[in-house]
């Protein structure tokens, strides 16, 4: 079993000093990797023969580097084998410290998992995501030990070339989990230190099969209410970053950064109070949503959602050029703009996420299904329209039935999946034992 446990250190000023100069010095240290990666790329693959485009200078091996897929460096181990760039970077990093004396100050081994920072950066890449982009300050926040380095006493905490600190040990480690990797991350509002923790002897709750799914519940993702139910429940909004109080401390906020010296003191006080802003809403966004899963969880073996495409749907619309003027006609994007804000206010993707995790760790499953059609369409003659939805009604136009539309939606999620997945779901009661409402001219039976 893996866990990962979080946990607010309490540094000293010099050692948030120290921490904050790593920082620098290991960001400067990506970038210059990356760069020295794509120079390589260019000078095997695009260059050609010469060493540089510009002044044409012919490629030797002591001029530029002609390795296929390395980095500025010895290619070759003392065994006789051929390196990667990783493990080439990493053998550079005595050269480094002789060079630049003062990255002798951060430990042997945050620098190469620096490195390795990159290489899975790199295997992303090719797995089909974004390709690795240069760090900044905002982006570029942690760095991490390797396993058996870092030091655990009561409340104390010891990083090599850092030293012992406190930190609020909130939640104890478990008896005969082991400690994988040790990452410091800086946020706004202080250090934290990020434990991945290990026991194999503990196995993972293995999933549900689908073939012994006895209940499930469909959710549909909303905004006046965050997840519409096909029980009939449903989990409200709080709205965290959109509702009208927090909008306007935000802009009151804003306003006095705008009014203040650019880089002056006053300035970096001013935007701290926005940044700490922005952490409370994500803080409290977390914890509810943790909430939120573990309470939908427990309602049935099987959680279904819609597979939704998040960013598509908040992408901005597209221009409409207007061909006599040259200018722009309206798109709506104006009032689209709202609506943007408020799906990322209510972090779906980040909900689905956390109601996946929950269930993995309870031996149960997530089911994704295509949400096409899932609020037009009547669940009970299965009649498909446009028109059958008026906002948060829907009025079959076939048969007349009448629902609140995101409960109608949810439930058309739920039988997407059992038709889908084949599941063979057993009916639960939903009287739960309650006396029956009699209806005008009906008799209770003896």
């Amino acid at each position: 079993m893996i866990l990962s446990y979080v946990y607010k250190i309490r540094p000293s000023g010099s050692q948030s000093v120290k921490m904050e100069s790593w920082l620098n010095m290991l960001r400067s240290h990506y970038n210059w990797c990356l760069a020295d990666r794509i120079e390589t790329y260019r000078q095997q693959f695009i260059q050609g023969a010469y060493c540089n485009l510009r002044t044409q200078a012919e490629a030797y091996p002591l001029t530029c580097c002609i390795v296929k897929n390395g980095a500025t460096g010895n290619p070759w181990q003392n065994s006789g084998k051929k390196r990667n760039s990783g493990t080439i970077q990493d053998a550079g990093l005595v050269d480094l410290k002789a060079a630049r004396p003062w990255y002798k100050s951060i430990d042997s081994d945050v620098l190469q998992r620096n490195i390795a920072r990159l290489n899975t950066a790199y295997k992303n890449f090719f797995d089909g995501r974004g390709f690795p982009a240069f760090k900044n300050r905002s982006n570029f926040r942690s760095f991490e030990y390797k396993p058996g380095r870092v030091k655990f006493k009561g409340n104390k905490v010891y990083l090599p070339k850092i030293g012992w600190m406190r930190f609020f040990n909130s939640r104890p480690i478990p008896d005969g989990f082991a400690i994988r990797s040790v990452t410091i991350r800086r946020r706004t509002d202080g250090w934290f230190m990020s434990v991945r923790l290990e026991d194999k002897s503990v196995p993972m709750a293995a999933p549900l099969p689908t073939s012994e799914v006895k209940t499930a519940v469909g959710l549909d993702m909303g905004l006046t209410k965050l997840v519409h139910c096909s029980d009939g429940s449903d989990i409200p909004n709080p709205r965290f970053a959109t509702n009208q109080k927090t909008k306007r401390i935000l802009r009151i906020r804003q306003r006095r950064v705008s009014r203040t010296k650019k880089a002056s003191v006053n300035r970096k006080k001013r935007v701290a109070s926005v940044t700490k802003l922005h952490s409370q809403i994500a803080n409290r966004r977390n914890a509810y949503q943790w909430q939120v899963a573990n309470k939908l969880v427990k309602k049935a073996d099987a959680i279904v959602v819609e597979d939704l495409n998040i960013q598509g749907m908040v992408r901005r619309c597209k221009p409409k050029p207007d061909e006599g003027t040259g200018r722009f006609l309206p798109n709506g994007q104006s009032a689209k703009r709202g609506l943007n804000r408020s799906i990322l206010d209510a972090s779906w993707g980040e909900l689905i996420s956390k109601i996946q995790y929950v269930a993995e760790k309870s031996g149960k499953v997530l089911l994704k299904v295509n949400p096409r059609d899932t609020s037009r369409e009547c669940s009970v003659c299965g009649h498909i329209d446009k028109a059958n939805r008026d906002r948060e009604r829907f009025i079959c136009n076939r048969c007349g039935h009448f629902d609140h539309a995101d409960q109608q939606a949810a439930r058309n999620i739920k039988r997407k999946a059992v038709i889908e997945y084949g599941l063979k779901l057993i009916k639960v009661p939903t009287d739960c034992g309650k006396p029956k409402q009699l209806t005008l001219f009906e008799t209770l039976e003896p």
